[in-house]
């Protein structure tokens, strides 16, 4: 195929060239036809002719013009050839005497004279005419050359093009780009360790031959976005100081069919020739996904997928490849993928936790001048379910506000307006609201923070704002006091009841027939949540220790399209339907037992705003549970 590409362009260049001499040709032709016309021709001053014309003695009868050329009728004899000059007019050029009584005497001769004057022919040449002359000649030869060779160097791209389809667009870092070590990845120290043992063998690929252990041909890296999956993969590489070809799944798809299998048997091809090295395939799941009945031999992605399968079956001990991917949809990949002896090492790239954090936080501080009473052990602690790239963007945003506001270092105040904006969008002080909506928003805000400090399982209340941010017109801020992995039922049932909690103050305020469209927001996450306790982790009354799974499983009913029955769904609907009573029960009761709690936070928030934790406390501490 390459041979072929150069070829096309060989016979491109070759025609070209034949084109730009042909051009050249003409020109040289033209150039020279013109010089040998004027070669033999003897310059005539005009003064001379002028002379001669006023002359009543001279030899000139008459003049008359024709085109460029002065035709002179002479009286008599024929007379000398006299040099010439140019002049600003033009240049007459003398062409020569004709005599048509040349040779005759006596009567004969006077005679022909009579009948036969001498004429003389002098031409007058313009020097910009014959430029246009020869331009007329060239240009349009030129135009036509001109368009020629670009349809060529199209039909040549064209071409190129569609041959080099087949090639890998991977690109590979080597010893030319910035090296990324495993110092370079702040938390995930259980992933480090696990692969810890694949830059072990591309170093030292002989201790384990040696002891007849095979290392896994493919590792694959999953997790949440942002976690930093192609970041470790890179840091496996860096550690391992070997080429690095990165590809993401879509890359290898394309419009011709057997174009992504080409690129795959390309991509293996030149990791092998520069083994040992890593080749790494981000969203695997682009082009690995379940193969089912309905698929086909002939689809792309299908024809991709085995032929990643047959590279990968491939390989020996001897090659020094090896394959990693990333994913955050483990549960879509073929399982004829995930088998031993393909990618049989499964590394979970997790959220960072709290320590974790802390040390991604201080790495992309690091060079940015931070005030000395920054705490960013504080800010970890509010970023709980914080990817690696949530944080990145945290860092950087704080830069950006402290600039903004004119600050020579990052302030406190920088990191927790950057923290809100990353978290839950920027603030709309543009967006004008009535008195009305800031009372309305004033009560709704103050209903989730005294549902939420009443309930003994609830996380406590971080900030409360009516400043419109994002798409919210408030904002009540919870945060966890400590990362945790579980929660139970009457924790969820609680995070239920603070949800419902903005509803419930309208209410309690206004009356049911004024509560307003700023809870859907609200009443939407209190229906995701409870189905999923329902469904997904069997907290229904009457489910309890039932889980049903979705329709990805690929198992149906024939009256739902559901993997469970009509009847089934009904307890469903009843269960979610349950707990979101519950929760808008609970959060009335408690709203109407602390009232004046209620009030005094509202009134309050429409006089700052915005209140954090050391303001809001003398107001909530006499928020009570009922009985």
């Amino acid at each position: 195929m390459g041979a072929n590409v150069k070829k096309t362009e060989s016979n491109s260049n070759t025609i070209r060239s034949i084109l730009f001499a042909i051009l050249g040709i003409l020109c040289l032709v033209a150039l020279i036809n013109s010089l040998t016309f004027r070669k033999n021709l003897e310059e005539v001053p005009i003064s001379d002719v002028i002379q001669r014309a006023n002359d009543k003695n001279g030899n000139i009868k008459k003049i008359s013009v024709t085109g460029s050329k002065l035709e002179i009728t002479l009286k008599g004899e024929e007379v000398a050839t006299q040099t010439s000059r140019k002049d600003g007019a033009g240049t007459l050029y003398e062409q020569g005497l004709i005599n048509y009584c040349e040779g005759m005497t006596g009567a004969a001769l006077e005679n022909c004279q009579k009948d036969y004057p001498v004429i003389e022919y002098l031409e007058v040449t313009d020097v910009w005419g014959t430029v246009l002359d020869v331009a007329l000649i060239i240009v349009p030869v030129g135009v036509i050359i001109y368009f020629f060779s670009r349809m060529m160097s199209q039909a040549a791209a064209i071409n190129n093009q569609s041959m080099g389809f087949g090639k890998s667009r991977a690109q590979v870092y080597g010893a030319d780009k910035k090296r990324v070590t495993f110092s370079d990845v702040a938390g995930n120290e259980a992933a480090k360790q696990d692969l810890e043992e694949i830059v072990d063998f591309l170093k030292n690929p002989r201790k384990y031959e040696k002891l007849g252990a095979k290392i896994p041909r493919g590792v694959l890296l999953a997790g949440d976005p942002g976690t930093g999956k192609t970041l470790m993969a890179r840091a496996v590489a860096g550690e391992a100081n070997v080429p690095f070809f990165s590809i993401s799944g879509s890359e290898f798809a394309e419009m011709f069919v057997g174009v992504g299998a080409s690129r795959v048997r390309d991509l293996f091809s030149k990791a092998k020739k520069n083994a040992p090295s890593i080749i790494f395939i981000d969203e695997i799941d682009a082009v690995a996904h379940k193969r089912d009945a309905r698929g086909g031999a002939g689809r792309e992605d299908e024809q991709t997928l085995n032929q990643i399968l047959v590279e990968m079956d491939g390989f020996d001990n001897e090659t020094g490849v090896i394959v990693m991917a990333a994913t955050n949809r483990v549960d879509m990949l073929d399982k004829a993928l995930l088998r031993p002896g393909r990618f049989d090492r499964h590394v979970n790239v997790t959220l960072p936790e709290r320590k974790d954090r802390v040390e991604i936080l201080n790495l992309h501080f690091k060079g940015k001048p931070v005030a000395s009473g920054v705490d960013i052990e504080a800010l970890a602690a509010k970023t709980a379910g914080s990817s690696g790239a949530d944080l990145a963007n945290i860092a950087n945003e704080a830069a950006i506000t402290a600039a903004r506001e004119g600050h020579k270092e990052i302030a406190n105040s920088d990191l927790t307006e950057a923290f809100e904006r990353v978290a839950i969008g920027p603030e709309r002080k543009s967006k004008v609201m009535t008195e009305e909506e800031r009372k309305i928003t004033a009560y709704h805000e103050a209903g989730h923070a005294i549902v939420g400090t009443a309930l003994p399982d609830s996380d406590p209340v971080h900030k409360v704002t009516i400043i419109p941010r994002g798409s919210t017109g408030g904002v009540t801020w919870f945060l966890p006091p400590e990362d945790r992995s579980y929660k139970n039922i009457p924790e969820l049932k609680a995070v239920l009841a603070r949800a419902m909690g903005g509803r419930m103050a309208e209410k309690v305020i206004f009356g049911p027939e004024k509560i307003t469209t700023g809870a859907s927001s609200d009443l939407k996450h209190v229906a995701e949540l409870a189905k999923e306790m329902v469904v997904e982790e069997g907290m229904g009354a009457k489910t309890r220790n039932l889980v049903f799974p979705d329709e990805e499983a690929g198992y149906y009913t024939i009256s739902t399209g559901k993997p469970y029955s009509e009847k089934t769904a009904e307890v469903i609907d009843a269960e979610i339907a349950e707990l979101s009573e519950e929760a808008s029960k609970t959060a009335e009761k408690i709203l109407r037992a602390n009232l004046k709690p209620l009030e005094e936070l509202a009134e309050e928030l429409l006089k700052k705003e915005s209140l954090d934790e050391k303001e809001l406390e003398p107001i909530l501490k006499n928020v009570r549970m009922p009985a």
